[in-house]
């Protein structure tokens, strides 16, 4: 074992033993964060309304408080954003991370107090390089350097009294000096809002440095691999930095992505860590190399309930505690935080495989998505820009659906639709074009990810003879009913059966 990582550990033995200790007492953890949580917003609007001093049990604040979308608290996040305080949570919240997501709003602006900050997202951050150097005790992460690849959206100034940006610029910009020591590249790179710039500076400062270590969302990643590779004219990422050893990745499912990675980083001693980080909280880490489940870090300051998905519509959902989660069944998670979210629904599900201790794997959203680029596409987005592009083309839809284009070792992502017409529209071309941008003006994540072709290229639209939807229907016995057509999909399932009518 090297000195470094002996040390680090010797340090962190301490909180070593914490996770430990909450893997064990899931449902005792959970319940003194959440009256801790409460204990601290009691004299908040939010806290006032709700009678936080008087709530004595779990029961009775599940009763008490309803459950929450963004479209419900964005009255109090407009407030936040104009410098109100102690509304949601005590103080003055000055950072506000920039998300699409399940919402119909071309954005939201999730508040980030200094707690959540600190308390969840940093030390989710520290718990990363703790479970990894308990893991892999040999490791060498500290000889060299950690590169991060940050968000799209610049830090911007709401007011006088608030900020926003991507959560990653969020954090770069608020971590402490002594971090720029181990990351590269520097800070005013890493927070360049322009993505193409950004591609070429981290390429021109990082190719001579000693970089360990990467992490960020696996398909922008992909896209500065093929970069750095066709600038240095490689073809393997350990050519360059031949010390890399692991990925913490996270955002997307990394399933699609691990063949091209295995190909651009060609050795069997290289090591891919997830973790389940969103704007609202950090959430998970994959603590065991052996399984692809991730750990539900239950000290953050995070309270979670969870509803079964297929009963989320339902007038008033039953919701269990981290005590009373059971295998297999597909959950909606509801969160309430140290950033003021009350019981809310942040739009994804997950499946737990192991109880002692609780482990989960990502198993979707709420709402139909496509997500395989970070893009956060939903149904509303796609229904608004084909009624767009129909009015612009002359078309009528009578039905469709979409999926993603994974990328490949040279070629870049897209979206593929496959529709099919009442009536055709009168230049297929602006068809797509006018689909194309108005997802970009509606949904803020597309935007980035479209941004001068880095990321997703323009999308395919495919035309389906009339009946085919029917054929495909029929075929799966689920014609008539209540059987609905599956709109968007984060896999290709459903377009790669419908190839089969065309």
């Amino acid at each position: 074992m090297t000195i470094l990582p002996s040390i680090i550990k010797w340090l962190n033995t301490k909180r070593i033993n914490q996770i430990e200790l909450f893997k064990k007492y899931p449902a005792e953890t959970q319940q003194e964060t959440l009256f801790r949580l409460l204990a601290k917003a009691v004299n908040t609007e939010w806290g006032k309304k709700y009678d936080y001093s008087s709530i004595s049990s779990v029961r009775e604040y599940q009763s008490r408080v309803p459950i929450q979308t963004y479209e419900e608290i964005i009255p109090f996040v407009e407030r936040l954003r104009k410098g109100e305080r102690d509304l949601l949570w005590p103080g003055e919240i000055k950072w506000f991370a920039k998300s699409s997501g399940t919402t119909s709003a071309k954005s939201k602006f999730i508040p980030l107090s200094r707690e959540a900050l600190e308390d969840c997202h940093y030390r989710g951050a520290r718990d990363i390089l703790i479970i990894y150097t308990l893991n892999k005790p040999d490791t060498r992460i500290f000889s060299g350097k950690g590169l991060i690849l940050g968000g799209s959206h610049r830090i911007n100034q709401f007011s006088n009294h608030s900020l926003y940006g991507d959560l990653s610029a969020i954090l770069i910009e608020n971590a402490p000096a002594w971090v720029e020591l181990v990351r590269t590249p520097k800070k005013e790179i890493a927070l360049l809002d322009d993505f193409e710039k950004k591609l070429d500076q981290i390429t021109k400062s990082t190719v001579n440095e000693n970089v360990t270590n990467i992490s960020g969302v696996p398909s922008w990643y992909l896209t500065l691999i093929k970069y750095i590779l066709t600038y240095t004219g490689k073809t393997d990422l350990l050519e360059i930095w031949p010390n890399l050893e692991v990925f913490f990745h996270g955002g997307i499912n990394f399933a699609p992505y691990r063949e091209i990675y295995n190909k651009l980083i060609n050795s069997d001693r290289m090591n891919y860590m997830e973790t389940y980080n969103a704007s609202e909280g950090f959430f998970g880490i994959q603590d065991d190399p052996g399984i692809t489940d991730m750990l539900l870090m239950l000290d953050y300051g995070i309270f979670y309930e969870f509803i079964p998905a297929d009963m989320i519509n339902a007038g008033s959902p039953p919701a269990c505690t981290a005590g009373e989660v059971e295998t297999g069944v597909n959950y909606a998670i509801l969160i309430s935080t140290n950033g003021g979210l009350w019981r809310y629904m942040i739009g994804d599900t997950i499946v737990f495989n192991s109880l002692n201790p609780l482990r989960f794997h990502i198993s979707g959203r709420t709402k139909h998505f496509i997500n395989a680029f970070g893009e956060e596409v939903i149904i509303d987005n796609a229904d608004k820009a084909l009624q767009a592009a129909c009015k612009g083309a002359g078309a009528i839809i009578l039905e469709y659906t979409a999926g993603p284009v994974f990328m490949g070792a040279s070629s870049k992502g897209s979206h593929e639709w496959i529709i099919e017409f009442e009536k055709e529209p009168e230049d297929m071309n602006l068809f797509t074009d006018l689909l194309d941008n108005t997802l970009k003006s509606i949904n803020s994540d597309y935007e980035a990810k479209r941004f001068k072709d880095i990321n997703l290229v323009k999308p395919v639209v495919k035309q389906a003879p009339k009946g085919t939807f029917n054929k495909w229907l029929k075929a799966k016995n689920k014609l008539g009913g209540q059987n609905k057509v599956p709109r968007l999909s984060n896999t290709r399932e459903y377009l790669e059966e419908l190839y089969q009518f065309l």
